[in-house]
């Protein structure tokens, strides 16, 4: 029986969909590339051409699948990736905390060097 493996403990991840990553460590280090997903249970991140793997698939005209070898992202852990910021490049990312009218607030991230918004509006 293949022995399972065990879950990360649960960490919060500041990494989002659609964010600019670079590889600081591994296989593919030095790499960027987009966020395409997030597990956060797993601690791991499937960047967009960092991690490729081969996956054998076997035909399924039921569901249009053509056989053959193919090319595809595997996850990677998130501690291996840097967020990149426009100006800076791979950065830490700090918070600010912003109070908005009507007494609400809202966490931004931000970079460490130069405090620009890491967040899409």
């Amino acid at each position: 029986m293949p022995a399972r493996k065990k879950l990360a403990r649960p960490v919060r991840i500041e990494i989002k969909r659609n964010d600019t990553v670079k590889v600081i460590a591994g296989r593919d280090k030095g790499k960027t590339g987009r966020v395409l997903s997030v597990d956060e249970s797993r601690g791991r991140i499937l960047v967009e051409h960092v991690g490729i793997v081969k996956r054998h698939t076997r035909p399924n005209p039921a569901k249009q699948i053509k056989g053959g070898i193919a090319e595809r992202e595997s996850p990677i852990a998130v501690s291996n990736v840097m967020v990149m910021c426009p100006e800076c490049g791979p950065v830490r990312i700090a918070h600010h905390v912003d109070t908005l009218p009507g007494g609400k607030q809202r966490r931004t991230r931000v970079c460490r060097k130069c405090g620009q918004t890491l967040d899409r509006k």
